[in-house]
């Protein structure tokens, strides 16, 4: 039976999966209900499991019957964690935990690798070894680069790995597929503007850090129209001002905090520097001062060619996959398989899953949800690559 067949008789069985994790969300670092079930359902399909990578992370071995001349192993990758928000959605499945929402799909990258597995655990119709690395905090939070301080290439090498994202922006039954960088890196910021306090009827006695803060941000925005060839893509964002407590005082301090988004790394080098002098100097020429705390988060995510020319071939084969975009503009989103990226070669594609009437609230929205009709696609494309890739 194909991975398509064979997971289009689970296709109800996923979606009672997905949407109890859907249920139940939980962030990064805490998802110790969704690991449990992920590992109680590998070990009762007699899949091989290993936990605390990462803290909630785990890894699940399946290696195949054709073992005979093959030592390739490799690796497919999903995201447990929801995101620290509140649902506004109504239906049966919605979040039971204030504050906590499966807002960018995650319980649908679980529920396609949790298939997937099943599937493989079945039929094992490989040579060699498939590594399903579940991953905690994948929102902020670097759970990918906490699973390989943990051992996790050490314990289990791979000579690829492949994750899969769900995409609002494409209709289902489409898959974008990039070599070469597909999302950005990010970085996070923290500015504290220092001055001198004084009542708002004298300013001149004091050192307006309001006024700093504006004539800071107005440098920062300057910095990748004017300062960045246009043809390069870079954005910084403030996120958040925080200063003052009484609208007759100008407060002594004012917190900027935001991100910086980038694709190339002389890119992401050159606007760092531009940002510690923008910042640096504009302060001072208000007679000021600024502290900056300059976070390199997540590294750009830089797919191999031949990996991703291979997935791509993998997602045509695909029933119920139309198209499949083999070139395109990356995102400005981040990812942390970036991290996996980093040390293996690999690809990470986007698998469409807007419907006529579902699936296509953007993610990180408050009525976002997965649509469950992508589950089978998903599933057989992850179990379809481990069988081309491990032929």
């Amino acid at each position: 039976m194909s991975p398509r067949a064979r997971l289009d008789e689970l296709h109800s069985e996923m979606t009672a999966w997905r949407r109890d994790f859907h249920a139940h969300p939980e962030i990064g670092f805490e998802e110790e209900r969704t690991s449990e079930i992920v590992a109680t359902r590998l070990a009762e399909w007699g899949i091989e499991v290993h936990r605390g990578f990462g803290g909630t992370g785990l890894v699940g071995v399946i290696r195949g019957r054709h073992q005979a001349g093959s030592n390739r192993a490799i690796g497919l990758r999903a995201d447990m964690d929801a995101l620290p928000m509140d649902e506004g959605n109504t239906f049966a499945h919605r979040s039971q935990t204030p504050g906590r929402m499966h807002a960018c799909g995650h319980d649908g990258h679980t529920t396609m690798l949790l298939g997937a597995a099943k599937y493989l655990a079945e039929t094992r119709n490989f040579a060699g070894t498939v590594h399903l690395i579940f991953q905690p905090a994948e929102e902020g939070l670097a759970g990918a680069k906490a699973m390989l301080d943990d051992g996790l290439y050490e314990k289990f090498p791979c000579d690829a790995v492949y994750a899969i994202h769900n995409s609002p922006d494409m209709p289902l039954g489409t898959v974008k597929a990039l070599t070469g960088t597909t999302m950005a890196a990010i970085d996070y910021f923290r500015i504290v503007l220092r001055g001198r306090s004084s009542h708002g009827a004298h300013p001149h006695q004091g050192i307006d850090t309001v006024a700093m803060a504006a004539q800071v941000i107005n440098a920062l925005n300057a910095i990748p129209s004017r300062q960045i060839d246009a043809l390069e893509s870079a954005i910084i964002s403030i996120g958040q001002i925080n200063g003052g407590t009484s609208n007759i005082v100008l407060p002594e301090t004012v917190e900027l905090r935001g991100s910086v988004r980038t694709l190339k790394p002389e890119v992401r080098d050159r606007v760092e520097e531009l940002f510690k002098r923008a910042v640096i100097l504009t302060a001072e020429a208000q007679g000021g001062s600024a502290e900056i705390v300059y976070d390199r988060a997540y590294p750009a995510t830089i797919n191999t060619a031949e990996e991703t020319a291979r997935a791509a071939d993998a997602a045509a084969a695909v029933p119920g996959v139309d198209h499949v975009m083999r070139e395109g503009n990356p995102i400005l989103a981040g990812e942390d398989f970036a991290f996996l990226l980093e040390r293996s070669r690999g690809a990470y594609l986007l698998f469409g899953q807007r419907g006529a009437d579902k699936g296509g609230v953007p993610v990180h929205n408050p009525g976002y949800d997965f649509n469950d009709d992508l589950l089978p696609i998903g599933a057989s494309y992850l179990a379809g690559l481990v069988e081309r890739e491990l032929a």
